[in-house]
């Protein structure tokens, strides 16, 4: 039988997972400037991200869209196709969800069916939790690499930004709302092959043949 607390913290989680992850795909905090060596000038903060990059100056903020997504790295342009596709997969998960949630009366009494659509959603949601941690981790060992890499000069050196450390908790949260969707919509007790032992007592042998069977005994 369907658990409807497992479920809705499933929902819970799967959409916060959703919208932090929109936020974390948009964000130029991806990579910041690092100040190593000889570098001490410390006034001027370079963020970047998947879509812009960001100069923070004296407490002015400036931003600019990256002028050609072609111009882009192939790393850079397959992080941003994940991260969209996780986005989009969350899309077609959430409305899978919601209307197959014990609660609901989307679709009438009908258990089964409804189990099933919060099951491939919550399949849906674990797989959009993978496709969004694979730029995350990327990123995280371009820049560490970088940051440890002598041949690289101090300034093209970066440092992991906030939004990385955030898709990583975003993955989390859709990972483990996917998983609670799904084992809220299981059926433990429920038989997986018909039971057929009841044959017997639905079509029982006749009287005609069970007294010949007493009288040769």
């Amino acid at each position: 039988m369907a658990n409807t607390g497992l479920q809705v913290m499933g929902v819970v989680l799967g959409v916060s997972g959703w919208v932090f992850g929109i936020v974390v795909c948009i964000a130029p905090w991806w990579r910041t400037s690092a100040f190593v060596g000889d570098e001490l000038v410390v006034s001027q903060v370079l963020w970047e991200g998947l879509w812009m990059s960001c100069l923070s100056e004296r407490g002015r903020l400036q931003c600019k869209i990256y002028d050609s997504g072609l111009a882009l790295s192939g790393s850079m342009q397959t992080c941003r196709a994940l991260c969209v596709l996780s986005l989009l997969l969350c899309v077609l998960a959430l409305p899978l969800c919601i209307t197959g949630l014990k609660c609901t009366h989307c679709l009438g009494e009908a258990r089964d069916p409804k189990a099933r659509l919060v099951r491939v959603g919550a399949v849906l949601f674990v797989a959009a939790s993978f496709l969004f941690l694979l730029p995350v981790c990327w990123n995280a060992y371009v820049v560490i690499s970088t940051f440890y890499d002598p041949n690289v000069p101090p300034v093209l050196k970066r440092e992991l930004g906030p939004a990385l450390y955030l898709g990583w908790v975003v993955a989390l949260l859709m990972l483990v709302g996917g998983a609670l969707m799904y084992l809220g919509s299981a059926s433990p007790g429920a038989p997986l092959m018909p039971v057929f032992g009841r044959g017997g007592k639905v079509n029982p042998p006749s009287t005609a043949e069970s007294k010949p069977e007493k009288v040769f005994v």
